[in-house]
């Protein structure tokens, strides 16, 4: 298995894209409210979508869009670091991390992972990883009245909410700011052609 280093810029984007026709659209109400906090715009600049794709990955490529265009669509830039069997790149795992350039403060990164089953489904997850420039309880009384609080650690709490089954959001206090991982979990899921999930499944 190799590392490669996709950089997501105009002229490597216009060339991939003449070769991978992928949609991108707004996900399932339960990864939005917590991989995408605030709405915005896409600009359909995926560089995960044009890699994976590029090197043969179709069966959980709407997975793959469906979660990483919550991040990539904020992001002034965005870069792509991907793993993936090249023997056999539809039928094994993928492994991404997106590097999120913000238009003005708060960059970030996004780890997703892709797993097809053997029924045609996907397994996924996504983590959105990003520094707040004040403490996890200011950040917790303005952003996540109504969740659950699990204190995992003394600087360690986890936010959940029963309506969304396999999210999480963790703060964790940093000096002077707070860390905050926005995790989404999927097993077995089948991602339809536009990105959301199929809850017949």
């Amino acid at each position: 298995m190799k590392t490669v280093l996709y950089a997501s810029r105009r002229g490597l984007i216009r060339l991939l894209w003449s070769l991978l026709a992928i949609s991108a659209s707004v996900a399932t109400v339960h990864a939005q409210s917590i991989l995408a906090p605030t709405a915005a715009t896409p600009e359909h600049r995926n560089p995960l979508v044009l890699a994976a794709g590029n090197v043969g990955v179709r069966q959980c490529l709407p997975a793959l869009n469906s979660l990483s265009e919550f991040g990539v669509r904020d992001a002034r830039n965005s870069d792509v670091l991907l793993d993936w069997d090249h023997r056999r790149p539809n039928g094994a795992a993928v492994f991404s991390l997106l590097g999120l350039e913000a238009r003005t403060a708060g960059n970030g990164v996004m780890s997703i992972v892709a797993v097809p089953e053997a029924d045609g489904s996907c397994s996924a997850s996504a983590e959105r990883i990003s520094v707040e420039p004040k403490s996890c309880k200011a950040v917790a009384e303005a952003e996540l009245r109504g969740f659950q609080a699990t204190q995992l650690l003394p600087h360690m709490t986890v936010y959940a909410k029963q309506q969304e089954p396999g999210s999480t959001i963790s703060l964790v206090e940093t000096s002077g700011s707070c860390l905050m991982i926005r995790r989404f979990v999927k097993y077995s899921a089948g991602w339809t052609a536009a990105g959301a999930i199929d809850t017949a499944k």
